[in-house]
Formats: structure tokens, C-alpha cells, sequence
């Protein structure tokens, strides 16, 4: 079965939803990717070749039809980028097409409408989309998640005294501005929190700002974040009302370790935080501050929350995505096969 992906990168969550189902996939899957911007960061990218992906780069218009034209299914790996827009523009949609929308739909980018309409598959990152699709749009539609925990992550330590972390998008376009309002309100003799990730200028602005900037670590961009969340007892996640995020795979990481989450109530992230449960949803930023207070003064809430925490994360397992998938892709040749006869790589 050879599958032909049309994706912008293979940077951030999709590139690293990719390399985690690439070990899981049978055999007789060859995967070959067309990537519209040569790869910056090759760690996923490096992960897909290691397992028999095939990465292409620079591909013209015409070599690219012929990579479509040789592949049993196409997908395209879609968050709302103009080139893979330009690129659908010039090629149009193929036969045998599948479009894996990594956006919600909620906020901007919108949902693709003419793109979801003429592939044969639409694959959802989260149902939290479904009220956006229409009933005809449904129907060949499935829930792919693409945030995954760790496997085997390092047994969480509890500690008396626990620390807070924020792992991700540290940039006011996701992460939510009063986030330091909250850090500011807690008591003088918590440890600082550590923020990890790209740091934007305007978060450090804000971060230096602060009434006690000495309770906030801006750590900067981790390339082992299993040793950056093992720092931590407390996930404080709070995004942007408006955040175009769908399985956030930081949250579901952190969660995999047995670090409990502190989130606002947002769509995306009640679907993987059970509240009380498994972590706390907040509904305001004034709630935050409450939640975090009441686990930095129980270690037996903490111990019980990660723990429940962690074993749902393990539910987000990338083996069943990639089993979705192929069933998928199995059934969209199955179901073309009299019409569309399968062709062989150039």
C-alpha cells in the first residue's frame, strides 16, 4: 500500500505525530512525503526514514503528479498553510484522497470547506471538530488522534514540594496573557515555574514585568523534554480561548508522566483532562490560581491525580492511530478498486 503525503514540514506536532506512527505502521505501508519547505529541525523527519519513509524535497508540479499518479492513496496533512493551499490550487484534488485537518475549526484558520467536499476521507485530530462539519461531510468522516504520550517515560518522583511547568508555544498567539497574573498571585515560598519552549520577545517583556519575576524560569527550547517535564509536579497549561490547537500533544505528554494538569476550559483540552480526575479545568484565570494552590498543598491529591493522569494519557497511543489509519486507507482502495486501478511507484 504506498501512500503519498502532501505536507508543508514535518516540523512541530505534525512532524512529531508522524515519526511516533511511523513504528507502528505494517510492512506493506511505504510512505513517501512531499515537502512543500526543505525540513529545519529533522528529528521527526530523521525518525520517518529510519522507518522506511521517504522524504522528497523541491519537487516541481510535474514530478509531483507523478508521485500522485503512482500512489494508491494521497493525503494531505492539512493546518491551514498557503502553500499547501497554492499546491492544491495548480493539482487539484485526486482521486483515492484523504485530508488529515490538524486544525479545530473553531477559531482561525477555519476548517478547509472545498478541500474537506471533494477528498474522499476527511481524518479529525479531534471530535471536538464535528460540530463544524456538515452531515454529508460526516459520514466519511473519522477521529485520528495525532498527541501522544510517552512510552516507557521515567517514573514521576513526588515531591514535598512540588514545581510547576508550561511546555510549548510560549507566545501570546497560543499562550493565554494573564498566565503571569496567576504565577504573581501564588505564595512566596513556591518554587519558581519553568516555562519551556521558544520564548517570544513579547513573553519575555511581559515575564521581566511581573510583580515577583523571580517566581518564572524562561527556559528557552528543549530537545529532551522528558528531562524538562521530569522537573516538574504541576502541568500549568493555559491557553488562548481562541487557540487553533486540537490533540496538543505537550498536554498529553506532561499527563504521560504523571504531571497533574492545571487547564482553562477550553474545547480541545476537556477532551483530554477529566476534571477532578486527572487534572483541574479552570474557568477562569482566578480558578487557576485556586487549583494550583490546592495541589501544591496535598502530595496525596497530586500522587492520586498523576497517576490517573498518566494511565489516560496511555490511551492516546499512537499504535491506534496508526491501525485507524490503515484501516482507513484499506478500505478508500477497496472501495475504488473496480473504477481506479492501483499503479506502481515511478
Amino acid at each position: 500500500m504506498k501512500i503519498l503525503h502532501l505536507a508543508v514540514h514535518l516540523g512541530g506536532g505534525i512532524g512529531k505525530a508522524h515519526a511516533a506512527l511511523a513504528p507502528h505502521l505494517p510492512a506493506n505501508i511505504r510512505q513517501r512525503f512531499v515537502l512543500l519547505q526543505e525540513p529545519i529541525d529533522n528529528r521527526h523527519v530523521d525518525t520517518i526514514m529510519r522507518h522506511g519513509g521517504e522524504i522528497v524535497t523541491g519537487a516541481d508540479t510535474p514530478m509531483i503528479r507523478r508521485l500522485i499518479a503512482a500512489a494508491d492513496v494521497v493525503q494531505f496533512e492539512y493546518w491551514g498553510h498557503p502553500a499547501l493551499d497554492e499546491l492544491i490550487a495548480q493539482i487539484g484534488i485526486p482521486q483515492r484522497s484523504v485530508c488529515w485537518t490538524h486544525i479545530s475549526g473553531i477559531g482561525k484558520p477555519s476548517l478547509p470547506t472545498a478541500l474537506l467536499n471533494a477528498v474522499d476521507r476527511i481524518a479529525l485530530t479531534s471530535p471536538i471538530s464535528r460540530p463544524w462539519l456538515t452531515p454529508h461531510l460526516l459520514r466519511k468522516t473519522s477521529i485520528i488522534n495525532s498527541g501522544f504520550g510517552f512510552d516507557n517515560a521515567p517514573q514521576h518522583i513526588h515531591r514535598e514540594k512540588p514545581t510547576i511547568a508550561y511546555l510549548g508555544t510560549v507566545d501570546f498567539k497560543k499562550l493565554h496573557r494573564e498566565i503571569f497574573d496567576v504565577i504573581d498571585a501564588l505564595d512566596d515560598d513556591m518554587a519558581p515555574a519553568s516555562l519551556w519552549g521558544h520564548i517570544s520577545p513579547e513573553v519575555a517583556t511581559c515575564a521581566a514585568a511581573m510583580h515577583h519575576p523571580e517566581r518564572i524560569k524562561l527556559r528557552g527550547h528543549t530537545l529532551d523534554p522528558v528531562s524538562a517535564l521530569a522537573e516538574a509536579d504541576i502541568f500549568f497549561y493555559p491557553l488562548r480561548r481562541d487557540h487553533y490547537g486540537t490533540a496538543e500533544n505537550a498536554l498529553v505528554e506532561a499527563m504521560s508522566m504523571g504531571l497533574v494538569p492545571v487547564v482553562l476550559d477550553n474545547p480541545a483540552e476537556m477532551k483530554i483532562v477529566a476534571h477532578r480526575k486527572s487534572g483541574f479545568i479552570a474557568h477562569t484565570i482566578d480558578e487557576c490560581v485556586s487549583c494550583l494552590r490546592r495541589l501544591v498543598q496535598a502530595p496525596s491529591l497530586r500522587e492520586e491525580m498523576g497517576a490517573i493522569a498518566a494511565q489516560e494519557a496511555q490511551i492516546k497511543a499512537p499504535a491506534r492511530s496508526a491501525n485507524a489509519f490503515v484501516e482507513l486507507w484499506a478500505g478508500l482502495i477497496a472501495e475504488r478498486r473496480s473504477s481506479v486501478p492501483v499503479r506502481q511507484y515511478a
